[in-house]
């Protein structure tokens, strides 16, 4: 029986991330507001179980979101109400521990939407490739070399923007939910890797390949 053994380049231990403990700045025009949930949502992780006991609501000039946190999150403001402090309940607990920095993560992302909102852009590449909007503005429409309508519904707390008919511009308060509609716009033609034909989001790139020659 052989073994293979991993080199390692240094001897100290990895260290884990800090994301959770740094703080969370709030700007003078956000308001944020923690009450409990009437009905609190369990999830379920592997064979352990998480427990969705509270709604976290941010409000700013752009509008106003909201998510749900587990009961082991602890937030707590500081005099001033400048700044957020995020902790949990045993940041010895594995299950604990990962939610901790993903839960900043999302409240520090929905004061950066609220103030100043989150984009992004795709691009139609290929001969004929472009979108519009239909249905006064609530509709996206792409034409991506398919025979049929394709396109769809704009979600509410999403704009769209159209500069050009090979540009559009998703925008929104929710990172989460402007980043999930370009993706499902993407997915009527990903780009290909021969011709490069397709919707690209944001600053993708794709390395093109050689026609396979028979």
């Amino acid at each position: 029986m052989s073994f293979t053994l991993k080199r390692l380049f240094s001897k100290t231990r990895a260290l884990g991330s800090h994301i959770g403990s740094a703080p969370v700045y709030l700007t003078p025009e956000t308001k944020l507001t923690m009450i409990p949930l009437k009905t609190p949502k369990i999830i379920r992780k592997g064979n352990k179980s998480m427990n969705l006991s509270q709604t976290v609501t941010i409000e700013g000039p752009r509008g106003m979101v909201t998510v749900d946190v587990p009961d082991f999150i602890k937030i707590s403001k500081d005099q001033e109400n400048a700044k957020l402090n995020i902790n949990v309940n045993s940041p010895e607990d594995k299950m604990q521990r990962s939610m901790w920095g993903t839960v900043r993560s999302h409240i520090n992302n929905h004061i950066i939407g609220v103030n100043e909102g989150h984009l992004a852009s795709l691009r139609f590449v290929g001969t004929g490739y472009r979108a519009q909007l239909e249905k006064n503005g609530t509709f996206v429409s792409v034409k991506v070399g398919a025979s049929v309508v394709q396109g769809l519904d704009i979600p509410q707390g999403i704009s769209v923007q159209l500069p050009a008919p090979t540009s559009l511009i998703v925008e929104g308060c929710n990172k989460q939910q402007v980043l999930l509609f370009a993706a499902n716009l993407r997915k009527f033609h990903p780009p290909e890797p021969y011709k490069g034909k397709g919707i690209y989001v944001n600053n993708e790139t794709i390395k093109l390949k050689d026609k396979k020659i028979k």
